[in-house]
């Protein structure tokens, strides 16, 4: 393995084609360099100087390996750099794993800022259920995801909650209870829900269910969907009503009303959290950086909120 000194040694001489000259501009005495330059060429296997009493030129070879020697020293000052900016949280690469965010306007301003400020960082963005994110995360191949409450332990995960929104019940435009300001949840007991599979997004699932039992009935879930957006238009074919987050009622539609319910449960039941999620014991200094945008950002929309 060539040292890089020797290659700073080489160069210097190979520019300067005087070997006192060349000592002097790397501020060390002449005989040091002259074996340096010997011992590269014993490591390399070829003259890299003609040398006379007067003169000193390249080789052929020695042409040729100076154009290797400055690749390769700009190459090592190119990742030396690449890897200070990474360290700095500057460059690098990220890996998002989301839900539906698209109402979640100061989340999405906070991704804008970040992405203006760090223009050097790129990102793999995935559209995955809470499962597929937690899942993801804990096998190291997302960095920060956002999502709602799992339902199910994962102790190597960091939880944090950014936005909670109340629950509100999707109908269809012309259902009975569409003109109500507010519905009890009792009076839907009779109803077909729809609702996303458990095994997709377990905390929110079983949420929906034990809100229902505490107005005293047990849903009948009688179509599934993966998407929540899905789940308002099955709501809009008659296919049945649906308990949403109200960040679902932003969309406009006018096929379907959302409204607040109406059903003796704690204030916690009747409100989901959207959490951003992560593994701690996997540094990430840009990763990190993106946390602090979203929590400030997500702050500050509080404040004006309230």
């Amino acid at each position: 393995m060539i040292e890089t000194r020797l290659l700073h040694q080489f160069i210097a001489v190979a520019e300067e084609l005087h070997f006192n000259r060349a000592a002097q501009r790397l501020h060390m005495a002449q005989p040091p360099l002259s074996q340096a330059i010997r011992r590269l060429e014993q490591e390399i296997g070829a003259p890299l100087f003609e040398r006379t009493n007067r003169t000193v030129s390249l080789t052929p070879a020695g042409a040729d390996f100076l154009a290797t020697a400055k690749k390769v020293l700009r190459l090592l000052d190119d990742g030396v750099e690449q890897t200070r900016r990474v360290a700095q949280g500057i460059e690098g690469h990220l890996t998002l794993t989301f839900i539906n965010i698209a109402p979640y306007g100061a989340l999405l301003s906070a991704l804008q800022h970040f992405r203006s400020s760090s223009p050097a960082v790129s990102f793999t963005m995935l559209d995955a259920t809470t499962q597929e994110q937690v899942a993801a995360l804990e096998q190291g191949n997302a960095d920060l995801g956002f999502m709602r409450p799992p339902g199910r332990t994962a102790p190597n995960l960091r939880f944090e909650s950014i936005l909670h929104e109340p629950i509100l019940i999707c109908l269809p435009a012309k259902h009975p209870l569409a003109c109500n300001e507010l519905v009890p949840l009792a009076a839907l007991r009779e109803e077909a829900f729809v609702s996303s599979p458990r095994h997709l997004g377990q905390g929110f699932h079983d949420q929906l269910v034990q809100l229902c039992e505490a107005a005293g009935f047990m849903p009948q879930i009688t179509q599934q969907a993966r998407q929540l957006q899905t789940l308002v238009a099955l709501v809009a074919s008659g296919f049945g009503v649906a308990l949403l987050p109200a960040s679902l009622a932003q969309e406009g539609r006018n096929d379907v009303v959302f409204r607040p319910i109406q059903v003796d449960a704690p204030d916690a039941l009747r409100h989901v959290e959207l959490l951003m999620a992560w593994n701690p014991q996997s540094p990430g200094i840009i990763r990190d950086k993106l946390i602090g945008e979203v929590r400030n950002a997500m702050a500050t929309a509080a404040v004006t909120e309230t």
